[in-house]
């Protein structure tokens, strides 16, 4: 069994039904008031991102200087001068952020302090109120679930290959009201059974081609990474790309429980696993471990900015270390 596969049965829930909105609409009061306050009051500026760094307008060159990036050579230039010249930019005060928002079965399922669809939607909320206080766009595509698949609690057997899900866009609009709107959005998402294709949702984000920008991939990876990998890379050529890893604890390693039922939320599956077996429960470690370094791996490997959530801690201070790290790295890197 890998850590991919089942998840324990006390942790997973029904798909959202239009009587559970009132519980979504509480969760995200509750993010806002807390993203308002911690965010406006850690990250001070106009201009706060996660993924701060220069714009992408280009400005006036000037001569190279040790340090500077060798991509921002600006070879006309450098010919005419025969000295090495880079190309400055301007920052872009108008820059578009989008989410891919991977709200599949396999997020609807925790067992710390939060569910990981949650940590999503809480993902979802800091990342859209750092875009909108500075006057820019943020949209999203949300997928969930695939392929209807057999009922829930059935036993081993053959499993359907992943359908595409269902993906739906929400427009890139500035203002409090409209990004209020796309976070209801998110968070009223109906999360259906089925194994959907993260690399399908992360390639919403390249068509149509949009002008460079910040993109964000909000999942657990836990799709295989040939899946979502090429796709992933292919972002990063024209955007910024962060990607946000939700994590829960039982996913890293199982308790001594004695016989736990468990259940893949995405195919169905019912097993029953002996968690008394010390040799179980290491095997299980020792394979969750390989699996998220292959993530972090495949995430580095394209580029992307990597940031883990996990469902037992304090998810706002990890964003908060994750802003300040970036910052202090860039600003360290940056000849002035």
């Amino acid at each position: 069994m890998t850590p991919a596969d089942p998840h324990p049965s006390p942790g997973t829930r029904s798909p959202i039904s239009p009587a559970a909105a009132p519980r979504s609409e509480a969760v995200l009061s509750r993010l806002q008031l807390l993203v308002t306050r911690k965010l406006d009051g850690l990250l001070q500026g106009d201009y706060a991102g996660l993924l701060p760094g220069p714009g992408s307008e280009a400005g006036e060159s000037r001569e190279y200087r040790p340090g500077d990036d060798v991509r921002r050579m600006d070879w006309p230039v450098t010919a005419r001068t025969t000295m090495p010249h880079v190309r400055r930019t301007v920052a872009d005060r108008e820059l578009e952020t989008w989410l891919a928002v991977d709200l599949s079965a396999s997020l609807d399922f925790g067992t710390g302090r939060w569910l990981k669809r949650d940590v999503v939607v809480a993902a979802a909320a800091a990342l859209a109120h750092l875009t909108v206080r500075g006057g820019n766009r943020i949209g999203a595509v949300v997928g969930s679930g695939g392929d209807p698949q057999a009922p829930a609690g059935r036993r081993r057997g053959a499993t359907p290959p992943p359908g595409p899900g269902r993906l739906v866009r929400l427009p890139a609009r500035g203002g409090r009201r409209e990004t209020q709107g796309l976070l209801r959005a998110i968070a009223g998402t109906e999360i259906r059974p089925g194994r959907s294709d993260l690399g399908a949702l992360v390639d919403a984000l390249n068509r149509p081609p949009r002008r460079r920008g910040v993109a964000v991939v909000i999942s657990d990876f836990l799709a295989p990474p040939q899946q979502w990998a090429r796709p992933l890379r292919k972002l990063r050529v024209r955007h910024d790309v962060l990607a946000i890893e939700v994590v829960d604890p039982r996913e890293l390693e199982l308790p001594d429980v004695g016989v736990l039922p468990v259940v893949d939320p995405e195919t169905g599956e019912l097993h029953e696993v002996q968690t008394a077996d010390p040799r179980l429960r290491r095997r299980y470690a020792d394979a969750a471990t390989a699996q998220r370094a292959e993530i972090s791996a495949q995430l580095r490997g394209a580029g992307a900015a990597h940031l883990r959530l996990r469902t037992d801690t304090d998810w706002l201070l990890d964003m908060v270390r994750f802003v300040a790290a970036q910052r202090h790295a860039r600003t360290r890197g940056t000849t002035r």
